[in-house]
């Protein structure tokens, strides 16, 4: 039986005891009502460290994300700018036109996940009676397709100054908000200062099981709340899920340096191995780190995933195996046909970071020899 080390994303972190304990034990009501009292205190909570008015406790980012869009696009057939590398447009099954009735317009990603502000202001639309009326401006902080790249914080002051000189509201997708407070010290209040609506999600990093907030301004959210109502985001004694958020931000929050720490160990590592069909992000700011293969290489990302999920007999026997003379398997995705993607979490401690190091070696090595004899 091998061991499975899962660096597919932080999604797949399981609640902690102490997450256990508080939803097992936590006060419970009617939360469409309004009276659950641990979700009230979880929205009190976040909207008072991001600095803002109001929150709303919600299943998913997705779901976060779409509200936030359906608010400020509140006119069928207006248009959002986001970036063509955004979880809201890659990710998010086109809810935005499907049910919203928005227009993404999208801009082009630079590879620190910033986009140009002069080209923001460019397209910025709704004089003319044939065009749509942009009415939202949409980042991601941090930037999961650019590889976890926290957002300038002069550059996020800078769009939102663009924002309010044409009266368009501004959000940040912050499901990894927390990681990038770690990053750039800031707090996060500091980071979304001029954001009109904010998303956070505490079920990736943070290892909650499940749920998002969206945070606002009490208008923001009082409207909000009723989009969550019509999307069937509306939960009863959802206590028992926000009980997990609550400690998610007391307790893991905290913990995300080690995370941090952990990924900039795995990529110097794979840098160390000076492997020509393996290149690693030259700036790792968070947890995520993307793994690049040459255009012209005859190996796909997928194919190198497939053999990372696979435990030959001469690993068994050699060093790339665990104390007990087990295989050990790694998981990751593809962003791309040339681009692998690894998360580390707090699932990852120290051992399982080695034994991911031996596997990656092992793999990277075997599959740069073949690739260098067939060239």
């Amino acid at each position: 039986m091998a061991y499975i080390v899962d660096l597919r994303s932080d999604t797949v972190t399981k609640p902690t005891e102490a997450m256990r304990h508080a939803m097992v034990n936590s006060a419970l009501g009617d939360d469409v009502f309004g009276e659950d009292p641990t979700v009230n205190a979880l929205e009190s909570k976040i909207a008072n460290m991001l600095g803002k008015q109001a929150a709303l406790f919600v299943p998913s980012g997705t779901m976060a994300n779409l509200i936030a869009l359906m608010v400020h696009c509140n006119k069928r057939g207006s248009e959002a700018l986001v970036g063509n590398c955004s979880h809201i447009f890659k990710y998010e099954l086109g809810g935005a036109a499907h049910l919203g009735g928005i227009l993404l317009s999208i801009l082009e990603n630079k590879p620190d996940g910033t986009f140009d502000l002069g080209e923001v202001e460019k397209r910025i639309r709704g004089s003319d009676i044939h065009e749509p009326i942009t009415s939202l401006v949409a980042i991601e902080n941090t930037q999961n397709n650019c590889g976890g790249k926290v957002l300038p914080l002069k550059w996020i002051d800078d769009l939102a100054v663009l924002c309010k000189k044409h009266s368009v509201p501004l959000h940040m997708d912050g499901a990894r908000l927390f990681n990038a407070v770690q990053h750039s010290g800031e707090t996060a209040s500091r980071i979304v200062r001029d954001c009109d609506s904010v998303s956070v999600c505490f079920s990736k990093g943070l290892s909650a099981p499940v749920g998002s907030a969206l945070v606002g301004s009490y208008h923001f959210i009082e409207q909000a709340r009723r989009m969550r109502k019509m999307l069937g985001g509306g939960m009863r004694q959802a206590g028992v899920l926000a009980a997990a958020a609550v400690v998610a931000l007391d307790e893991v929050v905290p913990l995300l340096a080690l995370d941090h720490k952990r990924t900039q160990i795995l990529a110097k590592v794979i840098e160390g191995l000076f492997l020509k069909t393996f290149q690693v992000d030259s700036e790792i700011h968070t947890n995520i780190l993307m793994v690049r293969l040459p255009a012209d290489s005859a190996v796909s990302a997928d194919q190198v995933i497939q053999r990372l999920a696979q435990v030959c007999l001469d690993e068994t026997q050699g060093d790339c195996k665990t104390p007990n003379d087990e295989g050990v398997i790694v998981k990751a995705i593809s962003c791309n046909s040339k681009t692998i993607r690894f998360v580390l979490h707090r699932e990852i401690n120290d051992e399982a970071l080695w034994l991911a190091i031996m596997k990656i070696t092992y793999v990277f090595k075997e599959i740069d020899a073949k690739y260098q004899t067939k060239k």
